[in-house]
């Protein structure tokens, strides 16, 4: 099919019928008509089925439109690079996006950093999964990235700012007085207590999982979620222990909680993402120094970790 006619097809996919389809692409309804009739001509077989002034789709075109529709997505997505680019010189706002375990402690005070010295700057900032935030930054929709595992992309450059870790943290009277006074819980101390899952599509969550697989642990995960926070905030209330990342571990609220370090190391290491060829303004790179610094912050506020 040429693009011409898959630009027919989906316009009459979308209004049913051929004066609709003519209405939507701005061309005449005997224009739709010919290059719907090519287009069945060159495929071999019929798109649609006539009758009653609607255009039926056949089992034929219902299998290829799912195709079509992500093709025009990615149409979308040229058409937005294509007009970022003409205006990316002229924008004055530092555009952000973050995980959101970086969003809650992290995120905030840098941003209370970077206003010190950089007060009139206006600043947009989104909170989003990793796979959302990178699509972004390939489009060229935000200035910077900042995330909890490392991406190949060849749209973006990477940068490491920090090493994190995954800890242990516990409710009040759930770990025994052996464990708290060494500090460090291991995977198998943790088998017979309530452990609060994360995601397994989540990047940390599969290096949790990978680690349980290595060390022959069976954890228990009652309940599975999809942010850390939600993991520390039902660690609060008693529900189970919350294996998360140091970041997250800054919001514990040590009279409700217990924070120890986790073994075997679990890496969780803290990345800035940008457009490739793009080094970033003189905003973006002082912004990154500011989250770089909120985060070394956060780790010395973190209750001691070995």
């Amino acid at each position: 099919m040429r693009l011409r006619h898959i630009e027919v097809f989906n316009a009459v996919m979308l209004t049913g019928s051929v004066s609709g389809a003519a209405r939507l692409i701005s061309v005449t309804q005997p224009a739709v008509s010919r290059t719907l009739q090519h287009a069945e001509l060159q495929l071999g077989f019929s798109l649609f089925q006539r009758g009653k002034g609607r255009l039926v789709p056949t089992p034929e075109a219902l299998t290829l439109y799912p195709h079509i529709e992500r093709l025009f997505a990615q149409l979308d997505e040229v058409q937005r690079l294509a007009a970022n680019l003409k205006t990316g010189g002229g924008i004055k706002e530092l555009r952000i996006l973050t995980v959101l375990a970086l969003s809650y402690e992290i995120l905030p005070h840098a941003i209370k950093l970077f206003r010190v010295k950089h007060p009139n700057v206006p600043i947009t900032v989104k909170a989003l999964h990793s796979p959302q935030i990178v699509s972004a930054l390939a489009l060229q929709e935000a200035d910077v990235g900042f995330l909890l595992s490392p991406v190949a992309h060849s749209a973006l450059a990477q940068e490491h700012l920090a090493d994190g870790r995954m800890v242990c943290v516990a409710p009040k009277g759930m770990l025994t007085a052996r464990l708290l006074k060494r500090g460090t819980v291991t995977l198998t101390d943790l088998a017979k207590v309530p452990v609060i899952g994360l995601d397994v599509l989540d990047p940390v969550g599969r290096s949790l999982n990978q680690a349980c697989r290595e060390a022959g642990v069976g954890l228990q995960f009652d309940i599975t979620v999809q942010t850390y926070h939600s993991a520390l905030a039902l660690a609060h209330h008693g529900l189970g222990v919350a294996l998360i990342d140091t970041c997250t571990a800054a919001s514990a609220d040590s009279s409700r909680v217990d924070v120890l370090a986790l073994e075997p190391l679990i890496p969780v290491p803290i990345k800035a993402l940008l457009p490739a060829g793009k080094p970033g303004s003189v905003a973006v790179r002082a912004f990154m120094r500011c989250f770089e610094q909120a985060v070394a912050y956060a780790a010395k506020a973190t209750p001691k970790i070995p």
